[in-house]
């Protein structure tokens, strides 16, 4: 085939959108641009961006950056923020990968639930003081 498929395979299940066919109707861009846009934003993607940003919103590294920006470059934060907050995921889903690999999700699973619930005993013990 001609398409892109045969140089950039897509995820199973995305159509081939063949390079250089075009659709004189409105019609057919219309349904070009939902095949993109759902190979774009994919349920995996919306949950992963999600989780990221409510687990994200008004944390510590958060209330720094706004404290940053105000005195620092704000171009200069953001970009800095950004590149530091994609390098440090990019490392949590090499490492879990890995982790995968060698150890059941099911353990892990369990071992991050462990952790979890420690830390939050030890902030409700340390909160009481």
């Amino acid at each position: 085939s001609s398409g892109i498929n045969a140089e950039w395979p897509l995820r199973p299940g995305v159509p081939d959108l063949e390079v250089g066919s075009t659709t004189s109707d409105a019609t057919g861009s219309k349904k070009i641009s939902t095949i993109i846009l759902k190979s774009i934003f994919s349920p995996i993607f919306i949950t992963a961006f999600t989780m990221t940003f409510l687990a994200e919103w008004g944390d510590r590294s958060q209330i720094t950056t706004i404290i940053l920006s105000s005195r620092e470059d704000p171009w200069g934060v953001c970009i800095g923020g950004c590149l530091g907050h994609s390098l440090c995921t990019a490392m949590a889903v090499i490492g879990g990968r890995f982790l995968a690999q060698k150890i059941s999700v099911k353990t892990v699973t369990l071992v991050g639930g462990v952790v979890f619930l420690v830390f939050a005993i030890s902030s409700v013990s340390l909160g009481l003081r």
